[in-house]
């Protein structure tokens, strides 16, 4: 699925939903990583959070995750957040979701 334009800067993130699905987008230095833009601890949006380097911290309680494999970083996330794989396109990148093209 295409991801919509345009890309967002290094540090910053931009939110997008494809195939039903809440997505994150997140340029961290320069790469691009797509996590659930869901806390699976606060079950907010990550978009409301701040990224520094590959970690995202949710807004509400500060727990931490690194978004290339979406493993809890620091408390109060114990639970991993679903990434997606992430390719160049002709026009931009595209997100890969499982079922969809």
């Amino acid at each position: 699925m295409p991801v919509p334009g345009p890309l967002p800067e290094p540090g910053c993130t931009l939110a997008f939903e494809a195939g039903g699905v809440k997505l994150l987008l997140c340029n961290a230095g320069g790469e691009y990583y797509v996590v659930e833009n869901r806390c699976p601890h606060a079950m907010v949006r990550l978009g409301d959070g701040t990224l520094q380097g590959t970690v995202l911290e949710c807004a509400v309680h500060g727990g931490q995750l690194d978004v290339r494999s979406g493993m809890p970083v620091r408390p109060p996330i114990r639970r991993s957040v679903a990434t997606y794989p992430v390719r160049s396109a002709d026009m931009g990148l595209e997100v890969g979701l499982p079922g969809l093209r």
